[in-house]
């Protein structure tokens, strides 16, 4: 059996270890150490990374209560130099440790029982038993969980046999009943746990509370802690930053300046659909003054799709027509009528569209397609043109 040395120290980041079996499966080699710091998955805290023998550990799991590390490529038997990925294996403690931390309270301030926890690499969170939580008492739960931290908390890791653990108030009781783990944060809690943690709150550094989701019947709370929270507000710091100068504004005017902006485009995109609308009726005057019998047809080199279904509408609405629009600059087509003929806009196009490359649906009175490059879009008109001239004829 392995001899699991990240329960006598978290510390641990290099040592010499006796490679005692050797498993090779799909191209993948399982390994088991004589003693071992790679902790494995479990307790919702991810496996440890690292190097064997220079030889990248790719996972590390429990097998038929054995400690298997995962490596790409086949390591020699005999001695073998360890290296632990610590910047992924403090990332891991000081989220375990925050996620222990948070838990106790929100048990302590609102009798809040964690249900899950999930330490990825994207996002961290933890399941509460409680449907909903204010702002003020998010802001709580943060307040006190960080005085915790600068209040420097010893944690303590130890085991115990069942008849001291009916001695300990514990969180939860554990699911084994021999060589039982404990990690005791003073003063704070006991809780039965495998995973590795930090020497003292302090070691987390911070726990931010980024947001909650309402979820069936519980809440999940989103947060970092340390290195994490720090690169976040790093981050966050570069964008508020960058805001603050393409605005010209202090931090705290920023969000006024941002709303400012929305409306100020909001009222311009207004602005613009009306002079889109103005000018669609003066173009509509002239095609119809130029155009003769049901179907218009033209083409257009800068119209937007939006623009096109506009124009071919107020055409539809102001006379009996079968419209016909094409534009370069986005290789759109619109077909149009107003119900004079028996000409299904959508299933017409659905018709052909298939040989020219084209994409789109629509209506019995409209439809709206758009094409791989130009060549195709004008393929299209030229044969869909000819076929509606057919079905146009009086």
């Amino acid at each position: 059996m392995t001899k699991k040395l990240y329960y006598e120290t978290t510390s641990i980041k290099t040592w010499d270890s006796e490679i005692q079996s050797i498993t090779e499966k799909e191209s993948q080699f399982y390994v088991t150490l004589q003693e071992t710091a790679f902790y494995p998955e479990g307790g919702g805290q991810p496996a440890d990374h690292g190097k064997i023998a220079g030889i990248d550990v790719l996972d590390v799991q429990v097998i038929n209560e054995e400690i298997v590390h995962v490596l790409a490529n086949k390591p020699e038997l005999g001695k073998v130099h360890c290296e632990l990925d610590w910047k992924r294996r403090f990332d891991h403690m000081q989220h375990h440790s925050g996620q222990h931390l948070l838990s106790a309270v929100c048990r302590e301030l609102f009798d809040a029982n964690t249900l899950s926890f999930h330490l990825g690499t994207d996002h961290v969170t933890i399941d509460v038993d409680r449907k909903e939580f204010s702002e003020d008492q998010i802001n709580n739960i943060e307040q006190l969980a960080n005085q915790y931290i600068y209040d420097n908390r010893k944690l303590h890791t130890y085991f115990i046999t069942s008849d001291q653990l009916k001695e300990l108030p514990v969180v939860k009781l554990p699911k084994v009943t021999e060589n039982i783990r404990i990690v005791e944060m003073e003063g704070i809690e006991y809780n039965p746990c495998g995973g590795t943690h930090v020497r003292q709150t302090g070691e987390i550094g911070i726990i931010k509370l980024l947001k909650t989701e309402k979820q069936k019947g519980f809440t999940r709370i989103y947060f970092k802690c340390g290195f994490r929270a720090l690169r976040d507000f790093q981050e966050s710091l570069t964008v508020l930053t960058a805001l603050s100068s393409k605005y010209s504004a202090g931090r705290d005017d920023i969000l006024d300046r941002v709303n400012k902006s929305e409306q100020n485009q909001k009222h311009l995109l207004y602005e613009n659909e009306k002079l889109k609308e103005e000018v669609a009726f003066f173009e509509m005057k002239e095609i119809l003054s130029e155009s003769k019998g049901l179907l218009i047809t033209r083409r257009f080199s800068t119209k937007a799709l939006k623009e096109l279904q506009i124009l071919a509408a107020k055409i539809t609405s102001e006379r009996d027509a079968v419209v016909l629009f094409g534009s370069a600059s986005e290789n759109k087509a619109v077909l149009y009528q107003n119900g004079i003929t028996e000409i299904h806009c959508g299933q017409f196009f659905k018709q052909i569209l298939g040989e020219y490359g084209g994409k789109g649906g629509g209506n019995d009175k409209s439809a709206q397609a758009g094409f791989p490059d130009y060549e195709s879009l004008v393929g299209f008109l030229t044969f869909a043109e000819v076929e509606l001239k057919k079905l146009t004829v009086k």
